[in-house]
């Protein structure tokens, strides 16, 4: 249970911010055919996603010790050779798992590692437009991954493929919401993230960024004058917030708002598979 625990603490953060909207994408792009289907795809994202944090966590321990001293290594259950150790295990039980399927999810799998080694390892995560371009080969390789394992015939058609390349760039424009609640930490390691390069300008680009989003994908996929108006508020609400208030507390909560307002987000190809948003 002891290990356990500490695997569930490396991946605690990003239920909300990768495994629901991954899960959310897709369902709804897919769409999902089985709980069976929709099972292996937990799974699936689940070990991935521990690849990801045991990866990041094991190289950013002074970060978490100002913003998240709970996680394992701040917290004393794991040293950081035994993280680096258990990223290369998790590396290669990812891809014996994607092997279960097919050999395009394995590129896959093998394309998060590559896209995490950057990140992690040369520096990506310090560099403004590097980490952005990092964020966009992490939620593609998930939403590819999930998308695939989840259909019911395990491949990418049309609507998937333009749902993940929108999808893309989408987090590349509004991936800054996560930074925002890290500042202090950030600074801390000498990163150099948007909301610390342009503390204003950043604030009011994701304010943009959010409503012009929200409108611009309602439009493209088509939903009704009700979803679109839901969506649209919503956005424009997740925007006002990063824009108004902005103590700490306010960005962990605006960053909640975010990714609901991104699971919504990326409900909306399901609409080009069953009309489901006419209203």
């Amino acid at each position: 249970m002891y290990h356990l625990h500490t695997a569930i603490l490396f991946t605690w953060t990003d239920y909300k911010t990768i495994f629901l909207p991954i899960t959310a994408f897709a369902c709804a792009t897919a769409p999902v055919q089985s709980f069976s289907n929709l099972l292996q795809c937990w799974i699936w994202i689940w070990f991935h996603l521990l690849l990801c944090n045991v990866s990041n966590q094991a190289r950013s321990c002074e970060e978490d010790k100002v913003n998240r001293p709970w996680r394992p290594l701040p917290a004393g259950r794991i040293t950081e050779s035994q993280a680096v150790a258990l990223r290369w295990a998790v590396v290669i039980l990812c891809v014996f798992l994607s092997a279960i399927y097919d050999q395009d999810l394995v590129l896959t799998t093998l394309g998060l590692v590559v896209t995490t080694f950057i990140y992690d390892e040369l520096g990506a995560a310090s560099h403004i437009v590097g980490k952005n371009f990092c964020n966009i080969g992490g939620y593609a390789s998930f939403e590819v991954g999930a998308t695939i394992i989840i259909g019911a015939n395990h491949a990418m058609d049309f609507v998937s493929v333009t749902a993940v390349i929108i999808s893309g760039i989408l987090i590349f424009t509004t991936i800054q919401a996560q930074d925002f609640p890290d500042v202090e930490g950030d600074k801390a390691l000498g990163r150099m993230t948007f909301p610390i390069y342009a503390p204003e300008f950043s604030r009011t680009f994701t304010l943009f960024a959010t409503v012009a989003w929200s409108i611009f994908l309602c439009w493209f996929w088509g939903v009704g004058p009700i979803s679109s108006a839901f969506l649209a508020s919503f956005g424009i609400y997740v925007g006002m917030r990063y824009y108004l208030w902005r103590t700490l507390k306010a960005d962990q909560t605006s960053y909640l708002m975010f990714n609901i307002w991104l699971m919504a987000a990326h409900v909306l190809p399901l609409h080009a598979r069953t009309s489901v948003l006419a209203f």
